[in-house]
């Protein structure tokens, strides 16, 4: 397949895996984009020519150096001696301790292979490893130890496994050389990316004082910046680029570069460009692991002289002696601890345990295993190279399968499993407890209902004869956003009487239109062709809503019916007989009568003596009335406002509902309401808002 149909193919079918995952909560989505890796291997025949060289630079060094970003650096310099350890240490004793015991339990696989093996299987994917023990409540001093090791343990563990590698190869393993090399590649990628970070950022702070500020600009060079440091520390240094990009990145996270201050929107704009990155290319990554998994898997499976079903014990054996090690590891450094501080983490074996399911691993092992060659340097074929990719392959799906399996039924509390290429959903339903404990704090969809009611309010407090027309259509869209989050926020048991009584009172306002149409016709204030026209509308909106009641759709198909209802009503006026511009003010003036006449009977229906208007919800009926009020303006004939003036008028009212929606924020937080994460959230939504609100301007007075 051509490169470009294989870039959209992977990048669509990130999407899709993202959409499956809101669906499929309790499969993480990497292993669903390993599915349609997988899926699309097998059914289409895709293929990757995968080569280690552009893998690397093309994927890993991006994701490494955004990690280093992302990090806590207060956390990171606290435990930078345990981190270390762990990234050097725990790394060390996997690859020699984890290679001896493969080759003890699988002794078709030489010793030098089982340690290749071993290293390239002991890094760990940061995001999952944080968002995993985030969602089991581990430690604080735990989860920032696991988080900041498998941020470090990239380049140790690939480190290793190059080492192991050419032992295998040449069958000759050198320690003074190796040892030397080790230190040569490790200490100089860390000063080449440190060097080189430092380079950059002082040329941007340069550029910066010159006047050469552009967003754009800055946001393409700060994504550029891991590649070419990767390149650089590879190319021109023969050093670690693995080093230098996470150097790099963790400087960078340091400096800062006073962006906050200096350039808020190049902050903002970079995060969320950073974001869209990521995103692609570890979804990429994992569906190119499930597109290599047949040329991994199928020379075991079809192989006469390995049966299928040890290779598979093979890799819970192997999975089994990662998952020992880490374990132990874990349970003897919060033994040190505890012999140290008494009063500090107390040794666990289940937060043991749930540290060492929580090294899911990913796109370093699947790189680097691929670069195994298929011979060796006396010319015959390289020991046991199918089973081992066959392993590698199987413990990375295996654990992410027991990561999202078994993890849950050991946490006190399970939140939704991620790596870096998820898109979980904002943390709107989690209720928060204020400080004593006791106030339920509103959840982000709640307060976003407050703030909307705030801005309504606003509106009405500011609707004037000469501005009606904008302010009812400004109220009705703030009113459907405040459905939809109503909507979005209840439960099935708790939309449906709200569902029931919203029809209700819309049925009624429909009877009061169709009693007032029939009226009009019967004392011929519009002609029979006109109200004719208008009573098929009603019945066909009466219909649209009992469909959506009782058979929900989806909203844009629902859409396209109306908007093809409407083209037909169009077309159907353009070919009426007689004068249609005659026709069109006639239904106008029918429209005007009827919603009068559909307010009228809402508010004669709730005054009968069996109708307790209690029990209807207060934001459904202000809704239909605010629509039809909104009807009537937009009926009115003698429309003197100008489309300027209009506009005018709605950014005046857009304005000042924002403020107020400002200052409900500032309220809630204040009263303790909401937590300083939703505020922020609700601020930078506001945020958007106006600037888009402010666009919209520019690019109005620009025509």
């Amino acid at each position: 397949m051509p490169i470009i149909e294989l870039v959209i193919l992977l990048a669509c079918l990130v999407l899709l895996s993202n959409v499956l995952s809101h669906y499929l909560v309790a499969i993480p989505v990497s292993l669903i984009q390993v599915g349609l890796g997988l899926g699309v291997a097998l059914l289409l025949n895709v293929q990757v020519k995968l080569q280690t060289d552009w893998f690397m630079l093309v994927f890993i060094a991006p994701m490494l150096y955004n990690d280093g970003r992302e990090f806590p650096k207060q956390e990171l310099w606290e435990l930078r001696g345990a981190i270390f350890a762990n990234a050097i240490v725990l790394v060390f004793i996997t690859t020699i301790l984890g290679g001896f015991l493969i080759h003890v339990l699988i002794p078709t696989i030489p010793l030098a292979v089982g340690i290749a093996l071993a290293a390239i299987l002991s890094p760990t994917d940061p995001i999952a490893v944080q968002s995993i023990s985030e969602g089991v409540k581990l430690p604080k001093e735990i989860l920032h130890l696991v988080s900041g090791e498998s941020l470090i343990n990239d380049a140790s563990g690939l480190i290793g496994f190059k080492y192991a590698l050419a032992a295998a190869v040449t069958g000759t393993f050198v320690l003074s050389k190796a040892i030397g090399d080790f230190f040569y590649i490790s200490l100089v990628g860390l000063a080449v990316g440190l060097a080189l970070i430092t380079v950059i950022q002082l040329i941007r702070d340069i550029l910066r004082r010159e006047g050469i500020n552009d967003i754009v600009f800055n946001v393409v060079l700060q994504i550029t910046t891991p590649f070419a440091i990767y390149f650089i520390a590879e190319e021109w240094f023969h050093a670690s680029g693995v080093v230098a990009v996470v150097a790099a990145g963790v400087l960078a996270h340091i400096q800062n570069s006073h962006e906050s201050e200096d350039a808020p929107e190049l902050r903002l704009v970079t995060e969320r460009v950073w974001n869209v990155v990521v995103y692609l290319l570890n979804g990429i990554v994992f569906l190119i692991l499930g597109i290599e998994l047949p040329v991994a898997t199928q020379a075991t499976i079809k192989g006469a002289h390995t049966n299928t079903f040890h290779a598979v014990f093979d890799v819970l054996i192997v999975w089994g002696i990662l998952l020992l090690i880490r374990v132990a590891w874990t349970y003897a450094y919060m033994l040190f601890n505890w012999l140290r501080h008494h009063k500090k983490v107390k040794p666990s074996l289940r937060i043991a345990a749930l540290s060492g399911l929580s090294g899911v691993r990913g796109a370093i092992t699947m790189a680097g295993v691929f670069t195994i060659p298929t011979v060796i340097a006396t010319g015959e074929a390289f020991p046991e190279r199918s089973l081992v990719l066959f392993i590698a392959a199987g413990v990375i799906i295996l654990s992410l399968v027991a990561a999202a399996a078994i993890l849950p039924l050991m946490a006190s509390k399970s939140l939704p499993f991620v790596t870096r290429g998820s898109s979980p959903d904002e943390d709107d339903t989690v209720l928060a407890e204020d400080a004593d404990g006791g106030l339920q704090q509103l959840t982000y969809k709640q307060a976003r209902i407050y703030i909307l009611q705030l801005a309504v309010q606003n509106i009405e407090e500011h609707r004037r004869p000469e501005n009606q027309r904008a302010a009812y259509d400004l109220i009705l869209d703030q009113q459907f956003q405040i459905r939809r989050l109503e909507v979005a926020s209840q439960t099935a048991d708790e939309l449906a009487p709200m569902l029931t009584d919203e029809l209700q009172l819309r049925l009624v306002a429909l009877n009061g239109e169709r009693a007032a149409v029939r009226e009009l016709i019967t004392s011929k204030k519009t002609t029979k062709l006109a109200g004719q026209v208008y009573l098929r509308r009603i019945d066909r909106r009466e219909q649209r809503f009992l469909q959506a009641t009782h058979k929900p759709g989806l909203p844009t198909l629902r859409s396209l019916q109306l908007l093809f209802n409407r083209a037909m009503q169009g077309i159907r006026l353009w070919l009426a007989p007689g004068d249609s511009d005659a026709l069109r003010s006639e239904l106008l003036n029918i429209q005007r009568e009827a919603s009068k006449a559909a307010i009228k009977a809402l508010s004669q229906y709730l005054k009968q003596a069996n109708v307790d208007e209690q029990q209807f919800d207060r934001q459904a009926l202000y809704h239909l009335i605010v629509h039809y009020r909104n009807r009537i303006e937009n009926a009115k004939n003698d429309h003197t406002l100008s489309r300027d003036d209009y506009e005018r008028q709605l950014h005046s009212l857009r304005i000042k509902s924002l403020g107020a929606e400002r200052a409900g924020v500032q309220h809630l937080l204040e009263s303790g309401q909401i937590s300083l994460r939703t505020a922020a959230k609700l601020r930078q939504f506001i945020n958007y808002s106006e600037n888009l609100l402010m666009l919209n301007d520019i690019e109005a007075d620009d025509e």
